[in-house]
């Protein structure tokens, strides 16, 4: 669809590239701080609040087990905990010294942003406002930066969501593909005024991952373009200091390792915070997001200036907010910043706020009605309990579901008459779908991850490969020792995610055989696999991009790929057929065996 960037345009026409709004109440007067000198110092203390990685919670719910959210490290999420948090932090600072921003990631993760994406969507004629856009609104979000998760339902979704959105949705680096000008604000800059002194200005570049090209090729391709983080940082930034900002604040969609899943598929670093702390001169300070992580404060000292710049990451699911406490001094006809300390507030100190719960509680009823409503018919209980060690059926229908999207997809193509395959991981240990009647909550629950499916052309040598590599997950186990299922899993920390079933073939595990010459008896149709075939495996975003390091996956040549979570796949693949019977999709493809006799 192409891209209407009218708002931007209207928004921008004062400052040409941005979005710039001025404080409408001062400041409290500026404190003497030096009662020897002269003149009184004019100081200014400004906090800067970032969340990160919402994805879609708004309230303190676990959707897929119908309940309060809680775990093991008793953390609490959702935006109407920030919202308790915030108000703590204006009253404490004073709401006209404070900034409130978002490191992106916004509108998907939950079936409450599924919902209203795809069961009542926000672009529909009529259609409601998006629940995040109102609690943001609500809370009063000054900038928002765009997250890669923000295209996973195309660009007309996103550009809805941006017009019901109280505040900018800031990407420097999403550039428009035809003329290669940014398709959404580059930055925000907001004025605090300070009496008898020259307000404080306040710059906010936005940046979000270049990994959007692959992650969300269907929906981008020829419209958007992603350059690196670094490479617009270093374009930006010189220009807000001559348009006269104090103060330098990036919000990023990009974690701070410097490391990337996507490998060399796209020249530009996936996780880049660090990296442009220390390379690009001229930043105050930087809210990390993406990476999922929790880090209070990380000093970065810029290779040119030697200056520190403070990265703070809020962790996700609105569980932490940051703060960045600044401390300004007039000095030399402007302002400087003096100081800067990042901290971390913890939701689970605080209740969700009431007018956030009023506001919203429609909306969630709506979606707990929705994730309960049943969808089909089991036969039979299904479960992931022995699913780590033997092939399961639960996992069977989650490789037979992708093998079909993907059949689908390519059928009509030069690829069509290839044999497809899928991998599946065992994410759960304890996921169930009771005999009897099946909700979308009971389906959703199986595939835990916001994975999407991708169509990848491997070889039979390189599927063995695969095989083999993912076989390194059992411990080696003599022919003759006792088999303790709590110890047969896991070797060298592997975690269950990075151990995939294959479909479509039929393979032994012999655990007695050293690591890398585990896979024996290896056939496809009944016959023993040809290292020469060309097979089409249907496989999950994460492990296409080089997630768990699998060979092959991450060079073989794409096909196909789309946005859709798999977990959605899933209960619409349910929902079509309204009985889930085990004999429509299960299979023993693979077994774990000891010098060719079952261990199972």
């Amino acid at each position: 669809m192409p891209l209407n960037r009218r708002k931007f345009l209207q928004r921008s026409a004062v400052t040409g590239a941005g979005v710039a709004v001025a404080g409408a109440v001062a400041a409290p007067a500026a404190q003497a701080a030096a009662p020897a000198a002269k003149k009184p110092v004019k100081r200014y203390s400004l906090t800067v609040m970032g969340t990160t990685d919402l994805h879609g919670h708004v309230f303190n719910w676990d959707y897929f087990k119908d309940a309060e959210y809680s775990d093991a490290q008793g953390n609490a999420q959702g935006l109407a905990r920030i919202s308790t948090l915030v108000d703590q932090v204006r009253k404490e600072k004073g709401r006209r010294n404070t900034l409130l921003l978002d490191a992106g990631d916004t509108i998907q993760g939950t079936p409450l942003a599924y919902y209203y994406a795809k069961v009542d969507p926000i672009t529909a004629e009529g259609g409601p406002v998006h629940p995040m856009a109102q609690a943001m609104n609500a809370i009063g979000y000054d900038a928002v930066a765009l997250g890669n998760h923000e295209f996973n339902y195309g660009i007309e979704t996103l550009r809805k969501f941006e017009q019901q959105c109280r505040f900018p949705l800031l990407g420097a680096n999403a550039l428009d593909a035809k003329t290669l000008k940014p398709a959404f604000p580059p930055y925000f800059i907001k004025k605090f005024p300070v009496p008898g002194a020259p307000p404080v200005k306040v710059a906010v570049l936005g940046l979000t991952n270049p990994g959007i090209a692959i992650w969300d090729k269907a929906y981008v391709q020829g419209k958007l373009t992603f350059p690196g983080l670094e490479e617009q940082a270093a374009k930006w930034v010189p220009k807000l200091r001559s348009m006269g900002a104090d103060v330098v604040v990036v919000s990023a969609h990009s974690g701070s390792s410097g490391t990337s899943s996507y490998g060399d598929q796209v020249p530009y670093v996936e996780n880049a915070a660090a990296e442009v702390a220390r390379r690009v001169p001229g930043i105050d300070a930087i809210l990390v997001g993406h990476a999922h992580a929790e880090i209070e404060e990380l000093l970065v000292t810029n290779e040119r200036t030697g200056k520190t710049v403070v990265l703070s990451e809020p962790l996700c699911y609105a569980e932490r907010l940051t703060l960045f406490d600044f401390e300004l001094v007039f000095a030399g006809g402007r302002w400087q910043v003096e100081s800067v300390k990042a901290s971390l507030r913890n939701s689970n100190a605080v209740a969700d706020d009431p007018g956030i719960t009023r506001l919203l509680s429609d909306e969630h009823a709506k979606v707990v009605a929705y994730v309960n409503q049943v969808v089909g018919r089991a036969t039979e209980t299904l479960t992931t309990v022995e699913a780590r060690y033997k092939d399961a059926p639960i996992i069977d229908l989650i490789t037979k579901v992708q093998e079909d999207v993907v059949r689908a997809a390519l059928a009509g193509t030069e690829h069509a008459s290839l044999p497809v395959i899928a991998q599946a991981s065992p994410f759960s240990r304890t996921s169930e779908i009771p005999a009897g009647d099946v909700t979308i909550r009971d389906l959703s629950s199986l595939y835990v991850y916001d994975n999407t499916l991708v169509a990848k052309l491997m070889t039979g040598a390189q599927v063995r490969a695969y095989l083999e590599y993912s076989a390194e997950y059992f411990v080696r186990t003599a022919a003759d020792a006792v088999v303790d299922v709590d110890r047969l899993t896991n070797a060298n920390g592997r975690p269950d995610y990075n151990y995939d079933y294959v479909s479509g073939l039929s393979y032994e595990i012999d655990i007695a055989r050293p690591a890398g010459s585990r896979i024996r008896n290896l056939t496809y149709g009944g016959a023993t696999l040809d290292d020469a075939q060309q097979f089409v495996l249907a496989v999950n975003n994460y492990r296409a991009n080089g997630g768990g390091a699998f060979p092959h996956v991450a060079s073989a040549k794409e096909l196909w790929s789309e946005s859709t979570e798999i977990r959605t796949r899933i209960a619409e693949w349910v929902t079509a057929r309204g009985v889930l019977d085990p004999r429509d999709f299960a299979s023993v493809g693979w077994r774990l065996t000891r010098n060719g006799t079952p261990v199972f």
